[in-house]
This record gives structure tokens, C-alpha cells and sequence, in this order.
């Protein structure tokens, strides 16, 4: 792999690709149309040095943009939505914002949360597959006939869509009654073209 140095003049993304919190910020740099940035794609079993010498985390995704390096996925997406604002993809009234920073939290703390152990051993994978459908189900009772979380496209959705994706990687199945407006929300989803162009070959078989 290059030297850093040698792309300093790009934006770099350090992803994974099969990651769902690297393909929530795929997803934002797709929607807003951004291609001047070089997207470093890591395997599971590679480590990157260059990697090791900015992020003290030594984590995924990792975003450089010149001298700001960018280590958490919720930074990462906020962030580009500020640096590059067209589309935007977070309301401007303060409270509306605040409430999908909430939102935002949520997920992280109540799906992401779960992602190692449904890639875990067979006993961790079945009881996350078991919280991961409890939770799915409440959200879909309570889900809205729009074809996004709120009024507009926005970060939020961004960040709902990676986990949909996988639902059928992880074996987390939803019944057809109750899931029904979530799978409607979900097909809205997948059937952007930002969605598509976000997806690495290893993300698109998944579903394929």
C-alpha cells in the first residue's frame, strides 16, 4: 500500500468491506456525491501502518481529511455532512437535530452494539439475533408510513440501512405481518443509487 504522504492530497477513507459502520460512512460520501478521496479497503486479517499511526484506536472507519484524522463513525458522518453540505442530510432547527443525534446514539448503542457477537460464536450469534429482532419489531410497530425515519432523507437513514442490509446475513428473520413497513422502509432504501454505488462486492453479495 502507498504512503499516506503520497495521498495527502486526497481525503482517505480507512474501511473494511464488509463493516457496517464503515458502509454508513460509504453511504454518506455516495449520497453526497463525493469522489475525490482515496478509499483504503482492509481485510479482516490485514493491518495498516499508516493506520496504527493515526488512529490510537486503531479502528474502522478511520477518515483523514489533511491534518484531521476522524475515528468514530457518528464524528465521520456528521462531519462530511458539515464539510460538504449538498445534499444535507441533518435538519437545521436545533431540536429536530438534537433529536436525530438521539436517534443516532440509539443505534449505535442498541444495533452496532451487536454486530461482533452476531459474527460470534454460534451462542452469541443466536441470543444477538434474538435481541436484534425484539428490537426491530418495536421499532416496526411504531414506524412511520414515510419512506424515511423523518420528513427528509438524512443521516439517520444512512446509518438504519447497513444493518437492514444484513438482516439476512445474520439470519435475523422478521415475520411477514409485523416487519412489513419495515421491509417497505428498507426496499425504499436499497433502491437509491447512492445505496448501490456504496456497496462493495462483498456487501452486495449478501443479498445476491
Amino acid at each position: 500500500m502507498a504512503s499516506l504522504a503520497n495521498r495527502r492530497s486526497l481525503m482517505t477513507l480507512f474501511s473494511r468491506p464488509e463493516c457496517p459502520q464503515s458502509h454508513r460512512v460509504r453511504l454518506v460520501l455516495a449520497e453526497k456525491g463525493i469522489t475525490s478521496l482515496d478509499i483504503v479497503e482492509l481485510r479482516e486479517d490485514v493491518d495498516s501502518e499508516d493506520l496504527a499511526q493515526l488512529n490510537p484506536y486503531n479502528s474502522i472507519p478511520t477518515l483523514v481529511d489533511r491534518d484531521l484524522v476522524l475515528y468514530d463513525p457518528r464524528i465521520i458522518i456528521e462531519y462530511l455532512d458539515e464539510r460538504f453540505p449538498h445534499p444535507p442530510l441533518m435538519p437545521v432547527d436545533p431540536v429536530t437535530r438534537a433529536r436525530y443525534r438521539l436517534a443516532l446514539y440509539r443505534m449505535e448503542v442498541d444495533m452496532y452494539s451487536l454486530v461482533d457477537d452476531l459474527e460470534g460464536t454460534p451462542a452469541q450469534a443466536r441470543k444477538a439475533r434474538t435481541q436484534l429482532k425484539e428490537i426491530l419489531l418495536a421499532m416496526a410497530a411504531e414506524f412511520s408510513p414515510r419512506p424515511y425515519v423523518g420528513e427528509e432523507f438524512s443521516l439517520v437513514d444512512c446509518a438504519f440501512a447497513p444493518i437492514l442490509w444484513r438482516l439476512e446475513h445474520y439470519k435475523v428473520e422478521l415475520p411477514p405481518k409485523q416487519g412489513k413497513k419495515l421491509r417497505d422502509y428498507a426496499d425504499a432504501l436499497f433502491a437509491r443509487p447512492a445505496f448501490r454505488g456504496s456497496l462493495t462486492e462483498l456487501e452486495a453479495e449478501m443479498r445476491d
